[in-house]
């Protein structure tokens, strides 16, 4: 992942208020990916 796509998607959490700082500096790409896929991303179950 890019430095600006991580630094957009850290921004994202950080508004989010469900991780810290720390927490989030200690996680990898792919686990910023899937914080944000969890909590950001849309669902064709969302609108059912």
């Amino acid at each position: 992942m890019s430095q600006t796509a991580r630094d957009s998607k850290v921004k994202d959490l950080l508004n989010k208020q469900k991780f810290s700082e720390k927490q989030i500096s200690d996680m990898t790409d792919p686990q910023i990916e899937y914080f944000h896929w969890l909590y950001f991303e849309d669902s064709v179950y969302d609108y059912m």
